[in-house]
């Protein structure tokens, strides 16, 4: 739908779908209950996520065709797709393995291509099309990042060819994320440093390459979304993507905060926790339960302030005395109000709902239908 900044959607990664027909059931139901919640009578966005089979699926034969044709009867279109978890994002553990594979392989090259086949063909007319990506790879992977600077100034190159065939301007966002091969604005900025380094056409690497900014991921790194924001686009990145979306924050030191804590230690995603100490130092732990044990220790227990990577629907704070970081989204929002064109595309990204804690769950589409409301108010 759309709304004072741009477009807005919510990542349809929270539903259950790993091949195209139970994607396509996903949007015939889900999709469309929270839509006649939040915009009934209006044109109605879609923020699709396919995975690389999904994908593979969809174009074959007549499918993307009959898609389109779905999309029109229903008044509801696609401007952005979630292309982070290539393969099972639900139902199974996750973890590191939703970093695989990284931009050094090249079937992440292949299937991002094939996202991008699909949104040129799906974007109305006078809309961007965007794809979300991983931050190129995980830390712990230690991967050759030779190999996905190449690929991604290959894949640049793709997308400014389909650009001018569509008669659409595309572009992929790279999602800074806690342990990934970039995690902060310093990091990020770095990247692309080394990236452009290595292309010829600079202006066409940033117009086609830019930041998924997920505003979960920045408040974790203790960051302000103004700050953050600022500094990228005043490298003259583009923002092509913000996710809105809230972490876990606590103070470990309050009694019964990691008690608290423990019910969303869950098997099926990654955790990571961030943990701020007096002196400003930040420790980084790759899940929570390393968080956890790290309590054991001294140094552990001198930590003031920790932040989870654990995605707390937008209208709802968890009970003191936990809290979520949702002042980032709020704060990415009142900047969109001062910086005019700041970023045309939005979306609400809590993928979490099949893992909350139980008194924490609502059906699906009231959760989203919440997230939007809280949004736009």
């Amino acid at each position: 739908m759309r709304f004072p900044h741009g477009h807005l959607a919510y990542c349809t990664n929270i539903h259950p779908a790993e091949d195209w027909p139970s994607t396509f059931r996903a949007l015939d139901t889900h999709a469309m209950k929270v839509r006649h919640l939040v915009a009934p009578y209006e044109a109605y966005a879609i923020g699709l996520r396919l995975s690389a089979k999904a994908a593979t699926e969809l174009l074959r034969g007549d499918e993307l065709a009959k898609f389109k044709d779905w999309l029109a009867a229903k008044n509801a279109y696609v401007f952005t797709i979630n292309g982070f978890p290539y393969g099972d994002f639900h139902g199974t553990r996750v973890k590191r393995n939703v970093f695989r594979p990284d931009w050094s392989d090249p079937a992440r090259l292949e299937y991002t291509k094939e996202l991008f086949t699909i949104v040129s063909e799906l974007v109305p007319e006078g809309i961007d099309g965007s794809v979300s990506t991983l931050p190129g790879s995980f830390k712990e992977f230690e991967a050759d990042e030779s190999l996905i600077r190449e690929n991604l100034i290959e894949l640049a190159g793709f997308v400014d060819a389909l650009s001018d065939i569509s008669g659409r301007d595309l572009h992929l966002g790279l999602e800074p994320e806690p342990r990934g091969h970039f995690e902060n604005t310093e990091e990020t900025l770095r990247f692309f440093d080394r990236l452009l380094g290595d292309a010829g056409d600079h202006e066409m690497i940033k117009r086609r390459i830019g930041i998924n900014y997920d505003c979960c991921h920045f408040a974790l790194q203790y960051e302000e979304a103004r700050d953050s924001l600022n500094a990228l686009r005043g490298e003259g990145l583009r923002i092509s993507k913000i996710h809105l979306s809230s972490a876990l924050a606590l103070d470990p030191r309050v009694p019964h905060a990691v008690d608290a804590l423990r019910k969303f230690d869950e098997p099926t995603y990654l955790h990571q926790v961030l943990a701020r100490h007096p002196d400003g130092r930040i420790e980084r732990f790759t899940d929570l339960p390393d968080g956890i044990a790290s309590l054991d220790t001294p140094d552990g227990r001198d930590a003031e302030q920790w932040r989870v990577h654990f995605h707390i629907p937008l209208d709802a704070a968890p009970a003191e005395p936990l809290r979520s970081t949702r002042q980032h989204s709020r704060d990415a929002l009142e900047l969109a109000k001062e910086v005019p064109g700041l970023c045309s595309h939005w979306e609400i990204e809590t993928y979490t709902w099949g893992v909350l804690p139980q008194d924490m769950q609502r059906p699906v589409e009231e959760q989203i239908a919440a997230e939007y409301r809280w949004v736009l108010k």
